[in-house]
């Protein structure tokens, strides 16, 4: 009888309606499930479950039954919200509001965590492009009455509270969450006649009748509605941020700027009576302490979280590297800056760094609920897409200098590449050729993005690694391997499916970032052992530390990232579909039609590298010493591995794009620094040496573009002041790419 059940229940699914398309899509990503993850659960092409989502093809028998079921399940967890009540007129006055179209981010489990330093990293460099469109600037409605007493100030009267005005063209602003209405963050000043305001995004203002740091917490959670919805289904939402002028440092009760005791401790010290005013109304801050990021936070209660972050520009946290002058932006212009990266990136966290180690934990978070068991009670349970909750161990091979697993050796003991993973971006020259010297121009292209394009796409290990000796070389299987590569000759190469003679003296290894050919056996990440056999050459591993959990963790991430990248620099007037000559017009002095746009830019690209720098952190002080554990080691996202694989693909890719050039033009790189190609060319433009025919590049080569792994100008000088550069340092392989942007060399830079 069971069996005539279960073919019933069949036939009933086959003729079931399924949800649209877009609720598809909604069920999977609120329930942190990847395209991949569902493909493979249902046995079918990723591209298949992505048609499912587009609407452009329907499941059929049997995957059919198995989707419903799955739909069926997520609809259950996650019901579509009610559509939100109609918003009351608003008053004649009141104008639309123009915002972007972006997403909403979350935080990570909080109140712990190192200092928002910038990340140790080393930038990578090119890989394939996935392009996307990019949602264009358009207008929001005016959001509901609020309950605090709220403007939109004018020129004319740029804090005191007034009649509503247009917010500034592409300042963005909340959602439809009532919730977080008001946006993800304020700016926090005080008006000349000492009152109290905050900055909203959308150019909202709003009044602040908090006179303490206490009060001022209690006012954001209950009152300011500021805060982000959460990025994925098993995640958090974001906590609010303020970000406190001088004027308002000063209101409550702390000073301008920290000492320099203060600074090096980065923090205030623990009896600061603004520290104690916040014990006695029994508010938690973070190890870091109340420092330029702190997080101000009462433990959790079941799943309410009450926390707020404060962000203080006057005490350096906003590093001018990565921030230019945004610290130093009026209120309301902060605000505009600061939301529009909350928004298309995530609420800030700390230092980009720390919030592009953030953002991929709030798209991946280490726990999710479980089924109802049978009391209907659900439980937290290991997210399989995430890095869980623990920490791993990385293998010997890829644990940096001091760490505890390799305590065991001699102090001084110094490790060679048989014994220590090196997967570094290029840093490699060479002297040009007599040809080259008859050229007029040496010619620097940089690639966009090239950390985020290295990640797309790639496989990496979630779990901890399983040593194996002499194994067949998987190119799919995540790890480090130890092998021989001293064999691959570069004057002869596999292009695609063909064998291509080059002179291989002009071009440097792919297996080194020196450029250097290996001597013997190494250790590598698995893109780099698999381009020794796409470029045609058999490979033996000896032995492999390999990670037979593992995922796409980083799409998401790179996505995100990708489009606030994107969507800025369309907001500048770069735009993805550009014609080469276009394009570059395009981004000649882009930064000047917008700088504050500028700004958001550079912050999404060091987002970008610090994120993936945060994940081999080294020591910061604390006291560490060799073999004995440091902060950051307490952290699931400590994974070198992960680093060293994104760093591998992109530089493979980006030699794979110059074997793919000199085979059709016969033209080698000068230099190479991690993102930037340097070329001798006849002229001044990439379009003098890139093979364009008809508007079209070369198939797998350099091609101009604002896309991830797209290349643009980086810059242009002579040969003659090429060849004097490395004759005034008698360096003639110094590598030109370090200062082809502006032809600025000093004394400094080569160690005089």
């Amino acid at each position: 009888m069971s069996e005539l059940f279960d073919a019933v229940d069949a036939l009933l699914a086959s003729r079931a309606a399924l949800p649209p398309p877009t609720e598809r899509k909604r069920l999977r990503a609120a329930h942190g499930l990847t395209i991949d993850e569902v493909a493979t659960a249902l046995k079918v092409r990723r591209a298949t479950v992505s048609g499912w989502e587009s609407g452009k093809t329907e499941p059929r028998p049997p995957e059919r039954d198995a989707y419903a079921r799955l739909l069926d399940k997520l609809t259950e967890l996650y019901p579509a919200a009610p559509p939100a009540p109609a918003a009351p007129p608003a008053p004649a006055e009141d104008a639309a509001v123009p915002t972007t179209s972006v997403g909403a981010s979350a935080p990570a489990e909080a109140p712990t965590g190192p200092k928002p330093d910038a990340a140790e990293t080393t930038t990578p460099v090119n890989t394939q492009p996935s392009a996307a469109p990019v949602t264009p600037v358009t207008a929001a409605p005016t959001a509901a009455p609020r309950s605090a007493r709220t403007t939109r100030p004018t020129s004319a009267t740029p804090r005191r509270p007034g009649a509503k005005t247009a917010a500034p063209a592409a300042t963005p602003v909340s959602g439809t969450d009532l919730r977080f209405e008001n946006g993800p963050l304020a700016v926090i000043d005080v008006d000349p006649e000492g009152a109290g305001v905050a900055y909203c995004t959308g150019g909202l203002v709003l009044d602040v009748p908090a006179k303490t740091l206490p009060a001022l917490v209690d006012w954001t959670l209950g009152e300011a509605k500021l805060g982000q919805p959460k990025l994925s289904g098993p995640g958090k939402d974001a906590d609010p941020l303020l970000v406190l002028t001088e004027a308002a440092c000063e209101r409550y009760g702390l000073p301008a700027s920290l000492n320099e005791q203060e600074r090096l401790a980065g923090r205030l010290p623990e009896d600061h009576k603004v520290v104690k005013q916040l014990a006695r109304a029994e508010w938690k801050l973070t190890k870091r302490g109340l420092g330029p990021w702190a997080r101000i936070y009462r433990p959790a209660t079941g799943s309410a979280r009450t926390c707020v972050q404060l962000c203080i520009p006057s005490w350096q946290a906003l590093d001018t590297r990565h921030w230019g002058q945004a610290g130093q932006l009026p209120p309301a212009e902060l605000a505009r800056v600061l939301g529009l990266y909350a928004t298309r990136v995530m609420t800030p966290r700390g230092s980009t760094a720390v919030t592009g180690l953030e953002l991929m934990t709030a798209l991946h978070p280490p726990t999710r609920a479980s089924e109802p068991d049978a009391d209907g009670k659900r439980h937290s349970e290991h997210n399989p897409s995430s890095l869980g909750k623990d920490p791993v161990d990385p293998a010997p091979c890829e644990a940096p200098d001091g760490h505890p697993v390799l305590a065991d050796l001699p102090r001084f003991h110094v490790r060679g590449p048989a014994e220590k993973l090196f997967e570094e971006a290029y840093d490699w020259a060479r002297p040009m050729t007599d040809a080259e010297c008859t050229l007029h121009h040496l010619v620097g292209i940089d690639v966009n993005m090239a950390f985020a394009a290295g990640a797309n796409g790639l496989n990496v290990g979630l779990g901890a690694p399983t040593h194996v000796k002499a194994p067949a070389f998987d190119p799919k299987l995540p790890g480090s391997w130890l092998v021989d590569l001293s064999h691959v000759d570069l004057s002869r190469v596999k292009a695609g499916k063909e064998w291509v003679e080059l002179d291989g003296s002009l071009l440097p290894s792919p297996f080194t970032p020196k450029g250097e050919t290996p001597a013997g056996p190494a250790w590598y990440a698995t893109p780099t052992v698999a381009y020794a056999v796409e470029l045609g050459y058999d490979v033996r591993p000896l032995e492999a530390y390999v990670r037979y959990e593992n995922g796409r963790y980083l799409d998401g991430w790179y996505g995100r990232l990708r489009d606030a990248y994107l969507a800025t620099m369309v907001d500048l007037g770069v735009d993805t579909d550009l014609a080469p000559a276009d394009f570059l017009a395009a981004m000649d002095r882009y930064k000047d039609r917008d700088p504050q746009l500028a700004i958001v830019a550079s912050a999404v690209k060091a987002t970008v590298k610090g994120g993936l720098g945060k994940l081999r952190e080294r020591p910061r002080g604390e006291g560490w010493r060799p073999g004995r554990p440091w902060r950051a080691l307490s952290r699931p996202t400590w994974r070198p591995d992960i680093r060293a694989a994104v760093i591998s693909r992109t530089r493979v890719n980006l030699h794979r794009k110059i074997v793919k050039h000199a085979a059709f033009t016969g033209q080698y790189p000068v230099a190479i620094l991690s993102d930037c190609v340097v070329y001798a060319s006849a002229g001044p433009s990439p379009l003098d040496f890139l093979p364009y025919r008809e508007g079209k590049p070369l198939p797998g080569g350099f091609k101009l573009g604002i896309n991830p792994g797209l290349v643009k100008h980086e810059g242009t000088q002579s040969v003659l002041w090429g060849e004097e550069v490395r004759e005034r340092f008698d360096a003639p392989e110094l590598n030109l790419a370090r200062y082809i942007k502006d032809g600025t060399v000093t004394d400094a830079d080569n160690g005089e």
